[in-house]
């Protein structure tokens, strides 16, 4: 049942974040790079940057490929969209930021299970 539960864990956190990824894919794609700079590189590098954390690590981390290096992105866009971009904000406001935070970061360290392209 661990396995199983790996899988939905995997499955569902990263589902729910590509919703958040898929409008900056489109974004870029479309050539709009205006987006928020909260780490000092500049907009544009922010919203790349943001597209791997958001949409391109959670589709490697749904398939299971790569998984723990998979987190690692969308682990640290999570950490500065809870501590940089909504620092000032209520915790409600956050709470999402740091929910997919614990998500990603018990798939780190549990690994992806073996229904995973790691196991195979």
């Amino acid at each position: 049942m661990k396995d199983l539960g790996l899988l939905f864990l995997r499955i569902s956190s990263s589902i729910l974040m590509l919703t958040h990824g898929l409008p900056k894919l489109q974004k870029l794609i479309g050539g709009d790079f205006e987006f928020g700079d909260p780490i000092g590189i500049g907009g544009t590098p922010s919203l790349f940057l943001a597209v791997i954390g958001e949409f391109l690590c959670p589709i490697l981390i749904i398939v299971g490929f790569k998984t723990r290096w998979a987190t690692v992105p969308t682990i640290i866009t999570m950490l500065v969209a809870a501590l940089i971009v909504h620092a000032s904000d209520p915790f409600n406001v956050k709470e999402k930021a740091f929910l997919f935070l614990v998500a990603f970061i018990s798939i780190l360290i549990l690994g992806p299970g073996k229904y995973s392209l790691d196991k195979k």
